[in-house]
């Protein structure tokens, strides 16, 4: 069995901003979730989270995890201190305790297992995580012998210039032997330049304690700021995107896409530059999407094009066009074979198969038949300034350019509205429908000038 504890109590001066740091978003799931998705090879018997900085936000970002537990450190006094505070709640635990940081949210599920495989072989006392850094600078050194164990581990501030030679640093990703932990954890002193408890200094207190270096040491790098939060998004869209292309997917310019991991896609589908799949979307096979669409927790069918066009909250059935430019929002249903064209909003409204709005229309809070062909310049006027009403199109009726239809209204199969019609009645079944002043043309008429206007 093992426990793991994740340290979510700091602030994140350096980020600038008043949410907890471990609640800013990366590719869709904030920092700390994803360090909780990282444990899924793991299967831990209880997860920890400490928190501190704006508690309470982080218990509600994380109510959905139902098995997640919180301890509060009050006061931040470092690392040891945090771990200091699980003395109470971890009594009388015999197995392992994993130890893992909030802003460190790109570790791999199967470097956390290696790392408790190798702890739990050795019957260490503790392991740690570590990394052979190009550029070490601001990380805690990690001192070994020829075995990898570990013989002292020195924060940055505190290295002398020989030992800041060393690569080897500490990924502050730990696994511990509880009970041996448990009893040098109080013996911890704040004798260093920020007067804190450090985490590491138990290692001269525990026997045998090993490292593990990590094989990509980009798993372990942390978010202080923006600019790092911009890299590790970096990094996750590389992962992603490469083992998107290994799956059949093309990506026409990696660099100018970016893609949740939420995102599902099929093979032999077609991703076009500046292209981005956001949230809880599906992508049939043999779609072509952009360039320069947003689509976001959306579901497109096989062989959907959408070009130039934001789909959001939606789905998409096989063989349909959409835009350019066009606006899909608030639960659209497109079925098969639709065209929904250049300079189309639709909102919160079901199109049947076959169906055409081709250009320059809006439809909201709408029921659309089959084979409906809605022309240009046709709206819906579904508000009246309190509420949002209902309108009805058949199947097989057409509504001519520039049409108004006046919600709630009812329109029946195979009505044909007249261009230029403002309808605020049902119309029935097979149904010519004309709804417009008619055209008065006086001949010989011409506007008088105005005083002192040129002619």
């Amino acid at each position: 069995m093992v426990a793991v504890a994740i340290l979510a109590a700091g602030r994140g001066t350096r980020m600038k901003s008043n949410l907890p740091k471990v609640l800013h978003g990366l590719g869709g799931r904030s920092l700390v979730e994803r360090v909780l998705n990282s444990l899924s090879d793991i299967e831990p018997s209880r997860r920890i989270i400490i928190v501190g900085y704006q508690g309470h936000l982080v218990q509600e970002a994380l109510a959905s995890f139902s098995d997640v537990e919180f301890v509060e450190q009050a006061e931040q006094k470092g690392t040891g201190h945090a771990i200091q505070q699980l003395l109470p709640h971890l009594a009388g635990f015999q197995d392992d305790l994993l130890v893992l940081n909030g802003d460190v949210p790109l570790l791999r599920p199967e470097t956390l297992q290696q790392l408790l495989k190798t702890h739990q072989q050795h019957q260490n006392a503790a392991t740690i995580l570590t990394a052979q850094l190009p550029n070490p600078k601001g990380y805690g050194r990690v001192f070994c012998d020829s075995q990898n164990i570990v013989k002292q581990i020195v924060e940055d501030r505190d290295c002398s210039p020989a030992q800041k030679q060393n690569h080897r640093i500490n990924a502050g990703v730990y696994c511990f032997r509880w009970p041996d932990l448990e009893l040098v954890l109080p013996q911890l002193k704040a004798n260093n330049d920020q007067q804190e408890y450090y985490l590491t200094d138990t290692v001269s207190f525990l026997e045998p304690v090993m490292s593990v270096d990590v094989e990509d040491y980009q798993e372990i790098l942390g978010i202080n700021d923006r600019k790092q939060l911009a890299g590790a998004y970096e990094i996750l869209q590389a992962r992603v995107k490469d083992d998107w292309m290994a799956a059949g997917v093309t990506l026409v310019d990696p660099d100018s896409i970016t893609i949740d991991e939420t995102v599902q896609i099929e093979p032999d589908v077609v991703i076009e530059p500046q292209t981005h799949l956001r949230g809880k979307t599906t992508i049939r096979a043999g779609a072509r999407i952009g360039p320069g669409s947003l689509i976001e927790n959306s579901e497109i069918g096989e062989n959907v094009t959408a070009l130039y066009s934001v789909v959001t909250d939606s789905t998409v059935k096989s063989g349909a066009r959409i835009g350019p430019y066009a606006h899909l929002r608030g639960h659209v249903e497109v079925g098969s074979g639709c065209r929904i064209g250049n300079f189309v909003e639709i909102k919160s409204s079901t199109v049947g198969d076959r169906t055409n709005v081709a250009h320059l229309s809006y439809i909201g809070n709408a029921t659309l038949g089959e084979r409906v062909n809605i022309g240009a310049g046709t709206i819906t006027a579904n508000y009246d300034g309190v509420n949002k009403h209902p309108t009805v199109i058949g199947d097989r009726t057409k509504t001519g350019s520039n049409s108004v239809l006046v919600a709630p209204v009812t329109l029946g199969a195979d009505v044909t509205v007249a261009a230029g019609s403002v309808v605020t009645k049902d119309v029935s079944d097979d149904s010519l429908v004309i709804a417009r002043a008619r055209q008065v043309t006086r001949a010989g008429w011409r506007m008088k000038p105005q005083a002192g206007s040129e002619e």
